[in-house]
């Protein structure tokens, strides 16, 4: 898998996703370590979900993981809690925004 792959899956699943729960903004930057290396960023705004293939500078949250760890998250097959437990994602930044990423993984429209 390429990143540019990796980003349009997470895109389009990202585009499925109900994210109206989430009242606030929230920015969660990915950097893909191993196979697909780079970084992008899902923001969470107004109830949508947004994917872009950029760093986002301001975000509230930095994920590292591998592709797949990633995919698993976001396809709802691996429980962000648990990826953090286990070691699976490294987190940085604002934790308290960091557990909205299960808000708005695996969670269809």
């Amino acid at each position: 898998m390429t990143y540019e792959e990796l980003v349009k899956q997470v895109k389009d699943i990202a585009e499925k996703t109900d994210a109206g729960r989430i009242q606030e903004h929230v920015a969660f930057q990915f950097n893909i370590e191993g196979e697909a290396a780079g970084a992008f960023y899902l923001e969470v705004k107004d109830g949508r979900a947004v994917v872009e293939p950029y760093e986002y500078y301001d975000r509230d949250v930095l994920v590292r993981c591998t592709a797949e760890t990633l995919l698993k998250i976001v396809e709802g097959k691996l429980d962000p809690i648990l990826a953090y437990t286990i070691k699976k994602i490294k987190v940085e930044g604002d934790l308290g925004k960091a557990l909205l990423l299960k808000e708005v993984v695996g969670k269809k429209k």
